[in-house]
This record gives C-alpha cells, structure tokens and sequence, in this order.
C-alpha cells in the first residue's frame, strides 16, 4: 500500500510541506529538550539534531478527534493538523519525533519495534502501553502541570489531559512501582528492561494481561473517535445514528470496566508479592509507605471501595507480620530499629478504620462525558 493510500485511509489531506528553516528550528529545539530531559542516556545533542531535521514535516487536514501529529514511519514524515499554529509545532512535534527515535527497523526496512511496541507478524503488542509512555515523556519535557479530569465516569490526576488519559494513568502506575527511570529508559531504548522488572514484581502472565488490556482501551477509543465522525457526516438523526450512540455508550461502559479491572490487578498482583518478600522491620514500614502513597495515582469511580479494602486488609496483615518480625520469628532486619516503632503498631490499628478521601473532591474536574 503507497503512503498516499495510507494517509487517505487515515483521513490525511496534505496541504502543505514545512519549510526547511522550520524543520530545523523544531530538531534544533527537540534535540537540546530531549538530551537535557535524559541526561543519563547519553545522546549526542548534535548527532540528535542532524537526524531529526532529516524529518519530512507537513500540514495537513485530519479528521475530527484524531491525534494533533502523527508519524510514519514508512516515509519517516510527522503530519501535523493545519489548525495548529506555528508557535505549537514544537510542543506537538516530541511526541512524534520520540517515536523517530524509537523505531527498530530490519534489514528490509520493517518496523519491527517501537519503544515498549512490538510488531509482530500477524498482531501488534504494547501500543497503548507504549503511546502511554511516549506520552508521559512529551507531558513532562513540555512541562505540562498536573490536572484532575473525569473520563467515561473515571476521575484522576494526569499530566496529559488531552491525550491518552486512561492509558497514561495506568501506565503512571507501573511507573510509580517499578521506577520512572527504567519506564523511560525502555520506552526511548526500545528494550525489554521495564517489562522484565515489572514480570518481576508480578509474573508474566499479569504484564500480558495488563499490557493487553491498555491496548484494548485504547482500541474502543478509537472506535468511538471514529464512530463520532460518522455520525457527524449525517445530517439527519435516523436509526443508523441512535444504533451507533448506543453502540458509543456500550464502549464507553466497557472502557470502564477494562480500566477498573487493570487497576485492582495492578494493585493487587504487585503488592502481594510485595508482601511475600517482607523479610525485616525496613521492609514492613517500606511497603506501607509504598501501598499508602498509592492512592495518589488511583482512578476512582462513584462506590469504588476495591483500593480502601484492599489498604485495610493489607494493614492487618502487615501488623500480624510486624510482630512476628519484632519477636524474631522471621528474619530480623539487618539494620537495629528503635523501639520506637512500636509506635507503628498503634498507627496501624488507627488506619484499620481508614476510609479513602482523595483531596480531589473538592478540585476542578475537567469532565469529558
């Protein structure tokens, strides 16, 4: 299929090729953000702008709900919305020129991996996880402040209102227990390094399932996007219109689900093995710090109670297993812990009646029905 196939298949209309000074102003200006973003990465700031102002950038026009910039890979070119004005370019063009820097092509000039993405013969894996990633990394270079929105009834913090929130919130999760640093590292390197410290946090049935599953949301997604297009070319509401509101509710429901159950996994399948592997009193105020500070990266719906339940229940047992520690029963903590945690006991015994209150409540929430 030829790249104008692929483009109009995408409902991509060019309508102007950016000028060289341009394009050279953008790479010049990515390349310094980039290399001061991942210092320990070691780029070469000037081997990075020389191969990102070999980029092909156009405008062009682009279907409603579609991403501001998009790249292709197969003729190395970023097509940016027309709408956008000059002074944007530059904050839409990370993103894309992230995904330059990723790609991994074979000898035929495949795309056989991008960042945490493989691309297989027959089904692509990690899309989503790795827009999520790419996303996060754009946010933060581009200095993007924190804002609580409320997507499909799914209220969070974000960094990314605007693109990929669902999948960027689930995906600052694995980060924020297993580590930014090896998230980003893999993201940019295009290695396994994030997913084979996560599986070993968990197993590898969870990372699949989970990663699947950020995949899936971002799918339906799409699917709306696509069918709110269709519906915008009719002028008349008729049955074909309602049957594709409905089928637009049902997405939207099920997007909730799929979240929510990623969620309560991640959760779940991280901090149990977590807390099989205590092993000294360090450990136990450690985890609880770890599982406590959870609550900031949470997505919560109207009734959830799954993480609150969860807190409590791991508090008890984790009292259970301070003592047993404290007695010597297990293995004792190579470091002396002052008698003064016992204080931790009578904090545990106050959390038990915890009740999680995000200070979200009485934030701004930008709502996207």
């Amino acid at each position: 299929m030829s790249i104008e196939s692929d483009l109009k298949k995408d409902g991509i209309e060019v309508t102007q090729k950016l000028d060289t000074l341009t394009i050279n102003s953008i790479a010049r200006n990515i390349s310094a953000k980039i290399c001061d973003f991942f210092p320990q990465l070691g780029f070469n700031r000037n081997e990075l702008f020389i191969k990102l102002s070999r980029l092909n950038m156009y405008r062009a026009k682009m279907p409603e709900g579609m991403a501001e910039a998009n790249y292709f890979y197969k003729n190395t070119s970023i097509y940016f919305n027309e709408n956008i004005a000059d002074e944007d370019l530059e904050e839409f063009a990370i993103h894309e020129c992230i995904h330059y820097i990723q790609e991994v092509k074979d000898k035929r000039n495949y795309l056989i991996r991008m960042g945490l993405c493989d691309y297989t013969e027959f089904k692509i894996y990690g899309l989503g996880l790795n827009e999520a990633a790419v996303q996060l990394i754009s946010s933060k270079i581009n200095g993007i402040p924190k804002e609580y929105v409320k997507y499909f009834g799914i209220s969070f913090e974000t960094i990314s209102p605007s693109y990929y929130p669902l999948e960027c919130c689930l995906v600052n999760q694995l980060a924020y227990l297993v580590g930014e640093d090896v998230l980003f590292e893999s993201t940019i390197r295009s290695n396994d390094n994030f997913k084979n410290s996560f599986i070993n946090a968990t197993s590898p049935k969870t990372f699949m399932t989970i990663q699947n599953s950020i995949d899936d949301i971002l799918n339906k997604e799409e699917e709306i996007v696509k069918l709110n297009n269709k519906i915008a070319q009719i002028d008349d509401r008729n049955k074909r219109v309602d049957g594709m509101l409905k089928k637009i509710d049902e997405l939207k429901s099920e997007i909730l689900l799929v979240f929510m159950k990623t969620q309560n996994l991640i959760i779940s399948s991280y901090f149990d093995k977590a807390f099989d592997n205590i092993s000294t009193l360090e450990d136990v105020e450690s985890y609880r710090r770890k599982l406590y500070s959870f609550k900031d990266f949470l997505g919560v719906t109207e009734g959830y109670t799954y993480f609150n339940n969860y807190y409590v229940s791991k508090m008890e047992a984790l009292e259970e297993k301070y003592n047993l520690l404290e007695n010597g029963e297990v293995v004792q903590s190579l470091k002396i812990i002052s008698k003064k945690e016992n204080k931790f006991i009578k904090f545990i015994n106050m959390i038990k009646n915890f009740l999680f209150k995000s200070s979200k409540e009485n934030a701004s929430i930008n709502t996207k029905d």
